[in-house]
């Protein structure tokens, strides 16, 4: 018997790699959005609407901008300090502009510094 295949579709997913499954800021799962992003996609607000206190807000709701379908994780990317912790970009900006003198980890209280 022979088998002669027509068609064929794969599928993929992904995930970060990163040293945990959650943010240490929101406790948000990496593979979907910060509650800033949520709140933001939520109220109805554009892509990269101008915030109070010149902040800019992203949205990271899964729905089409342009034709295109969105992911979660699109517009709210993870950093990683020197320090080796990961958090997702919106959390830590938040961070480390609450911070009044230096700016640490809030992980490890190592002085914070972007991995590049």
């Amino acid at each position: 018997m022979k088998v002669k295949i027509k068609c064929w579709n794969g599928v993929a997913t992904w995930l970060w790699v990163a040293n945990d499954e959650n943010c240490g800021i929101c406790r948000m799962a990496f593979n979907g959005c910060c509650p800033d992003s949520l709140w933001e996609a939520e109220a109805g607000g554009s892509q990269g609407q101008e915030m109070e206190a010149g902040t800019v807000a992203h949205t990271c709701h899964p729905s089409t901008v342009g034709g295109q379908g969105k992911v979660p994780g699109d517009d709210c990317p993870l950093v990683w300090g020197q320090c080796s912790h990961c958090f997702h970009m919106h959390c830590i900006l938040k961070w480390l502009h609450a911070q009044q003198v230096q700016q640490h980890c809030p992980m490890c209280r190592q002085e914070w510094k972007f991995k590049e």
